[in-house]
């Protein structure tokens, strides 16, 4: 279910913020970029898993003759990359690194050699947008099985590499994992679709989640949507997400959220405030995920932290007046995604049920507590079906 335009309004913004106050200006290669290096001499065996797939695409692009036909070529060249990694994942990796790593092996050369012709800055980084676009599962979303619900979810990067550059992240693997998947319970059947975001903030404040979902919401075309993202030991369904930033650590572009826990920063969306209300709430079928069986425990998490300070919030009326320093989901993008889907869902007059997940934080890669989480999780979304 590709959203016409959408990709090429959201290059046309990223190049703006670039060009005039963005993350890409100050250096040839982006802080993600410049971690290749390291990640190649610390997982080379990782790193060369989709080797193939990139020399094709660059073979691929040094045949194009102008900048339009190398545009569809690189959309084209991103969704190979995609259906590649969710290839490898279903086949038993579970292994999100490689899909991570690809990309930015292939936009650093967008972003540095010569394509056969002469291309501007600006046709390079909305080249870069659109390898973006179509790597992280955007063309992949037609629901194509004939089944009753659909179901549409999101998963994150990796992130904190500066500390781990080995990290994977539970969310991203359940994405390539689950996308496409049927499932079914009590007779009801539903077709899951997946996509990923990037951990980077101006992402964020150009509206990247807002142009993904706005399509889905306006027509309430599927049946539930849930974010996903690492958090702490169990899983947790963040039942207020908060409005504001207020999170130490960086983004993937050692980027700082400049927020704090005295003083929260509200988002943007564009060149204005992120508006809404402070808290919102989710509406997934909790109690029954709930019940799904596994290795984790699966928590209604209601605690919030506001100025006022920290307590396990009864209702939204208990938060209408309070100042948001960190949701449900904390104060970082986890908590964001959470807090936008939301606001987006209400202010469209959806009636989709919307919320997040926290996985259990993973401390590196461990393949097993991976093949937990993704059972766990497909047992959640299959005891959902009857209340969606």
């Amino acid at each position: 279910m590709f959203e016409p335009n959408s990709w090429t309004q959201r290059a046309v913004f990223f190049v703006c913020i670039t060009l005039f106050g963005g993350g890409l200006q100050s250096s040839p290669l982006t802080a993600e970029e410049l971690r290749i290096d390291a990640a190649h001499k610390a997982m080379p065996g990782l790193l060369s898993a989709l080797q193939d797939q990139q020399t094709a695409s660059i073979r691929a692009w040094q045949q194009a003759e102008e900048f339009a036909s190398l545009q569809q070529q690189v959309l084209l060249s991103g969704d190979q990359l995609w259906q590649a990694a969710k290839h490898q994942v279903t086949a038993g990796s579970l292994d999100d690194r490689a899909l991570y790593w690809a990309r930015l092996s292939l936009s650093r050369y967008l972003r540095q050699q010569d394509l056969g012709f002469p291309l501007t800055d600006n046709q390079r980084l909305a080249l870069i947008e659109s390898l973006e676009h179509s790597s992280r599962g955007r063309l992949d979303l037609a629901y194509e099985k004939s089944t009753k619900k659909k179901i549409l979810i999101t998963g994150f990067d990796p992130f904190l590499l500066d500390t781990n550059i080995r990290q994977s992240n539970p969310s991203g693997v359940l994405a390539l994992s689950l996308d496409g998947a049927v499932i079914e319970h009590n007779g009801v059947r539903a077709e899951i679709n997946a996509m990923t975001f990037p951990v980077r903030y101006a992402d964020f404040d150009a509206g990247e989640v807002e142009s993904a979902l706005a399509p889905y919401y306006a027509s309430n075309s599927v049946h539930m949507v849930i974010t996903m993202s690492m958090g702490r030991t169990e899983f947790d369904l963040e039942h207020f997400p908060g409005r504001r930033r207020s999170a130490s650590a960086p983004d993937n572009l050692n980027i700082l959220a400049g927020g704090s826990e005295t003083q929260p920063i509200i988002p943007r969306l564009g060149e204005a405030a992120l508006q809404g209300p402070e808290f919102v709430q989710f509406s997934l079928p909790y109690a029954a995920m709930q019940q799904a069986t596994g290795k984790y425990p699966i928590n209604d998490r209601h605690l919030v932290t506001t100025l006022e300070g920290t307590f396990d919030a009864k209702s939204l009326d208990q938060l209408r007046w309070a100042t948001a320093v960190r949701g449900g989901g904390g104060g970082y993008l986890s908590n964001e995604i959470s807090y936008r889907s939301i606001r987006l869902r209400n202010k469209l007059g959806s009636t989709i049920p919307t919320g997040h997940l926290h996985t259990p934080r993973m401390p590196d890669f461990d393949k097993a507590m991976l093949e937990a989480i993704v059972a766990q999780v497909e047992r959640m979304l299959r005891l959902s079906l009857s209340e969606i």
